[in-house]
């Protein structure tokens, strides 16, 4: 997150958001340096191995952009209120939680760059940290009342619909691009949607604010994950946090992968022969690879993708114009800039 400062000095926080505004700057590090201390403090166990365990993908790193969204919101009332930051960590904490159980389904072996802890220790030891992760979240959540229990309620069942339906898959019938679509937004828009509703909730912001936020919340969490889709195909390095072609690798059915095999023109047809199974052999995968970087189908993902911003940043227009907002459109900016 770069930030200019009144004197033109430019520093850097995280995601890469400019801030124009000096205030803002120290009030967003100030509150996220609150939210992760605090995240910390929520794992601390007697049980030294659970807390190991726990901890484990907090040290791994992280963008933190949950955090980054409620401390943004909260800009819209008063950011200081402490409820801010035990919100901010029962999402955090909750979407920890999905990654450890995630990645026991994915049969994943890396995470952050490290091994993944269903690998480092087993799938029942990352399942029961996951469920940890939770019961810790939920006791916070007790502390902020009914409402934020409601919400984190109707939120979680959301992201286990969105994990049902991407396991099941699309049904007979159904178009796999808007299936997948409608998973995103249960599986990532809808805890973004949160994290971006408690901070502005609890910061005490206006009622319309609070729900113009909950929606930009959601667009820019499914705008998001579709620029991770995009990365993973694009992408000649780790930006997006994993090796490039891990999803056409594992046979993930990705945005740009689905445009593909949507696709029925006859240029397409080995692209489409090779990305409707695992690419485990090298020279198929780095042929798949090569094939949808300059595809039709890539340039269908990056306009969905815009699409998604764009309705992101029309939730902003009506807001107050406060430094937060320009901010706000800024994260908006980077999550396009990002897969360029």
């Amino acid at each position: 997150m770069e930030v200019v400062g009144e004197d033109g000095v430019v520093t850097s926080i995280g995601l890469g958001v400019e801030f124009v505004d000096a205030v803002l700057e120290r009030s967003v590090r100030t509150g996220l340096d609150r939210i992760e201390q605090a995240l910390r403090e929520a794992v601390v166990s007697d049980d030294d191995f659970v807390a190991d365990v726990a901890r484990y993908l907090i040290d791994a790193g992280g963008k933190r952009f949950r955090p980054l969204v409620t401390a943004l919101a909260a800009h819209f009332g008063d950011p200081e209120r402490p409820e801010v930051t035990t919100s901010a960590v029962v999402v955090e904490l909750t979407h920890l939680a999905t990654l450890y159980h995630d990645d026991v389904m994915d049969e994943a072996t890396v995470r952050r760059g490290t091994p993944s802890a269903n690998s480092r220790w087993d799938n029942t030891v990352a399942i029961l940290t996951g469920d940890f992760l939770f019961s810790r979240a939920s006791d916070l959540l007790a502390d902020l009342g009914p409402y934020a229990v409601r919400l984190q309620a109707r939120t979680f069942g959301r992201l286990v619909t969105g994990q049902i339906r991407e396991t099941v898959g699309p049904r007979d019938g159904a178009d796999p691009i808007d299936h997948y679509l409608a998973v995103l937004a249960d599986k990532t828009g809808s805890l973004i949607a949160t994290a971006a509703e408690f901070g502005a909730h609890f910061a005490g912001a206006d009622p319309r604010v609070i729900d113009q936020l909950r929606v930009y919340g959601e667009q820019i969490g499914v705008a998001f994950q579709l620029s991770d889709d995009i990365l993973d195909i694009a992408s000649e390095t780790v930006q997006s946090g994993k090796t490039p072609g891990t999803d056409l690798r594992e046979g993930v059915p990705t945005l740009p992968v689905l445009y593909a095999l949507r696709s029925t023109e006859p240029a397409t047809e080995r692209l489409r022969a090779l990305v409707s199974h695992p690419l485990v052999d090298d020279a198929e995968h780095a042929e798949a690879l090569d094939l949808l970087r300059s595809s039709a189908a890539l340039d269908e993902a990056r306009a969905t993708l815009a699409a998604y911003a764009d309705r992101a940043r029309a939730t902003l227009a009506d807001l107050p114009d406060v430094p937060a907002r320009s901010a706000l459109e800024a994260l908006t900016d980077i999550v396009i800039a990002r897969t360029g």
